[in-house]
């Protein structure tokens, strides 16, 4: 784990006289920032001797609430854990009234502990050095979608999006539409500027398929450096959407009448020189692609909770929906979870678009290296890739229930020799005591189905 030195800080200061206050946040593990708010005099003791944070940061459940199976609460009583900054990740946020910076950290493998074993970012960083002592370089992007919504619900109290420029609010779908973009121009301006600023290559923005929802993709690259940079995109729409007036959403299926929102990952491996191996002019890529494939194949449902963290991330798998359903691949076929793009030979790689939007990218990209490292490893052929519409050709379903997803990943041998037994015991505490409180909580659902017929 490399840290950022000092003089990134005395730098940062030197040409940012006017910054007063930096937040420092670490990611836990179901993608929450969490941190402190520091006055521009403490940053530099950052930098020097790390922050003090307690351990019980990274065993929370999404609402925010300690879980005492975890390990990180009494057994340890709570006890400072030291968190460092990481390279490249102090940039200003240019949408906030206080002039202010954020600085991402991460806990040092040694003064961080217990809760090292917990931070997700640490696990991606074993999983691509197991990797690259192998030889293989992981290189990756994120696609982001997620909607704009108004920060008032309507008269019925339900999310709505957001009003466009011109007053009305958007009713179609008008995937791929044009005036769509040009009705939030305002907030993508002020978008592209911040990411400019924050050193985030945003790339292609697209009107998705619903009324409101957006999708910007990010440039590929080293695999680590690409998820820092999806965690601090998320941050920053959701910044920059505030500072609009409206509300990012990247919530996994927000509407049930509407398109889910997903986190397509890209995927190809390189060598030492950064050539693609996966390059090929046939379309169904080399053979180290297709074992790469035979070994998400083999351990997607191992997987699926990491992808789909949440009880409303299932919601969003449903037939013909561009949400996959089955434990299938294919070449430029979006009917599948598994696809190879077209184009040319040198840019051959595989579309993981199983994840929601609401996963963990870290997490979700450890999972996804580390089952194609085990698919190179074992040689596992994928059989032959699915042509025609893949809904209507799928012979076994992945699940689409958490309580199933989550039996899966704690019964999984692969899972805690790949990411770790310490954060495994972590990780299942937390699901499980949000399974256990989601499910104890009675609201409109229960109310309108079952008060006066039951």
């Amino acid at each position: 784990m490399t840290f950022a030195p000092l003089q990134q800080a005395q730098d940062f200061l030197a040409a940012n006289p006017d910054i007063e206050m930096f937040e420092l946040f670490i990611l836990d593990a179901n993608g929450v920032p969490r941190g402190k708010l520091l006055h521009r005099d403490e940053l530099l003791a950052v930098y020097e001797s790390g922050r003090p944070l307690p351990s019980t940061i990274l065993g929370l459940t999404l609402q925010g609430d300690d879980v005492e199976n975890s390990g990180l609460v009494w057994d340890v009583g709570d006890i400072d854990c030291r968190a460092y900054p990481l390279a490249g990740s102090l940039t200003r946020m240019p949408w906030r009234l206080i002039p202010t910076a954020a600085v991402q950290v991460s806990m040092h493998p040694q003064e961080g502990l217990p809760a090292t074993v917990a931070d997700p970012r640490h696990v991606l960083v074993q999983v691509i050095e197991a990797l690259k002592i192998d030889g293989y370089h992981p290189v990756m992007a994120c696609e982001l979608e997620f909607y704009l919504l108004d920060q008032q619900r309507d008269a019925n109290g339900h999310p709505q999006p957001a009003l466009d420029s011109d007053g009305q609010r958007p009713r179609a779908t008008q995937v791929y539409g044009l005036r769509e973009l040009e009705q939030i121009e305002p907030f993508l301006a002020d978008l592209y500027a911040a990411c400019k600023a924050q050193g985030i290559p945003a790339r292609t923005a697209i009107s998705e398929y619903a009324p409101g929802q957006v999708e910007i993709t990010l440039e590929h690259g080293d695999a680590l450096l690409a998820m820092d940079q999806a965690v601090r995109y998320k941050r920053l729409v959701k910044g920059v959407a505030h500072q609009h007036g409206m509300q990012a959403c990247f919530m996994a299926k927000p509407f049930d009448h509407l398109a889910g929102t997903g986190m397509h990952m890209h995927v190809s491996l390189a060598d030492g020189q950064g050539r693609n191996l996966y390059a090929s002019e046939d379309k169904a890529g080399t053979p180290l692609l297709r074992q790469s494939v035979g070994g998400m194949l083999a351990h997607l449902l191992d997987s699926l909770l990491l992808f789909c963290p949440n009880a409303n991330s299932y919601r969003r798998f449903q037939a013909n929906s561009y949400a996959p359903l089955a434990p299938t691949w294919g070449v430029d076929n979006r009917t599948v979870s598994l696809r190879v793009p077209g184009g040319p030979a040198n840019t051959r790689h595989i579309e993981h678009r199983i994840c929601g939007a609401d996963a963990n990218p870290y997490l979700a990209a450890a999972a996804i290296l580390a089952a194609i490292h085990h698919g190179i490893r074992n040689a596992i052929d994928p059989g032959e890739p699915v042509q025609g519409n893949g809904y209507a050709q799928a012979t076994t379903l992945l699940p689409t229930d958490w309580l199933t997803s989550l039996k899966a990943l704690e019964q999984s041998t692969w899972a805690r020799e790949a990411l770790g037994e310490g954060f495994m015991r972590v990780y299942l505490a937390v699901k499980r005591e949000e399974y256990r409180q989601f499910m104890s909580e009675v609201g409109e659902q229960d109310w309108r189905w079952y008060l006066t017929q039951a």
